[in-house]
């Protein structure tokens, strides 16, 4: 009969401390929503920008070192995308926006790796991006185009010159022919008269002795 109360109150007592520790034991927390995840991802993105655009250049190198070194680590997915955005982002010496057009179009091209939030700071960088290097290009193309022209002027300014010298010295040429044939008919009338008056008979002529 002992033997038996004893083991009841054993049993009893390890009831009691199971159940005390599963009291006491804290509860495993559910995992953060999708939205959350992608609001705090997207936080760290827009915060590393920002150091990019108003941090010191200590600041501004280590988010560029960081960004570099999770890219070479796994080049895909999220940090290519950071990567993408941190040579994209403006006011750095690091930037480059021709390798992150390049970045921010591979990672696009593998849109199942990225979250919601990702895919679209993806899509609306990749069109900032774009216009950039658009008007870059058409920049560059007036500016060539204007030099192509200011070297044309240069060329056509000399040919002009020479073209009005050209003009006076043949219009100076028709009035000295001019004035050469004026003075050559005077001469010529000179001649005439000259020749006339000398064939005329002379006063004595015709008189008988």
């Amino acid at each position: 009969m002992l033997r038996r109360t004893c083991g009841v109150a054993a049993l009893l007592l390890l009831c009691g401390c199971t159940a005390l520790d599963g009291v006491n034991r804290p509860t495993a927390a559910p995992p953060p929503p999708a939205e959350i995840l992608q609001a705090a991802q997207l936080s760290s993105y827009l915060t590393s920008l920002q150091q990019l655009v108003q941090g010191s250049p200590a600041e501004q190198a280590e988010v560029l070192a960081g960004a570099r070194l999770g890219y070479e680590a796994n080049r895909e997915g999220p940090t290519l995308l950071r990567y993408g955005l941190v040579l994209a982002a403006p006011a750095h010496p690091g930037r480059d926006p021709s390798h992150a057009q390049r970045l921010l179009r591979e990672a696009l091209s593998r849109p199942e790796l990225l979250n919601l939030a990702e895919r679209a700071l993806a899509v609306v960088e990749l069109q900032r991006v774009d216009d950039e290097l658009r008007l870059a290009a058409e920049n560059q193309r007036l500016v060539a185009e204007a030099q192509r022209e200011r070297e044309r002027q240069k060329t056509a300014a000399p040919n002009a010159t020479t073209a009005r010298r050209l003009q006076v010295e043949m219009e100076e040429n028709a009035k000295l022919r001019k004035a050469l044939e004026e003075a050559r008919a005077k001469l010529d009338a000179i001649a005439n008269i000259e020749r006339s008056i000398s064939d005329r008979p002379s006063a004595n002529e015709g008189r008988t002795p």
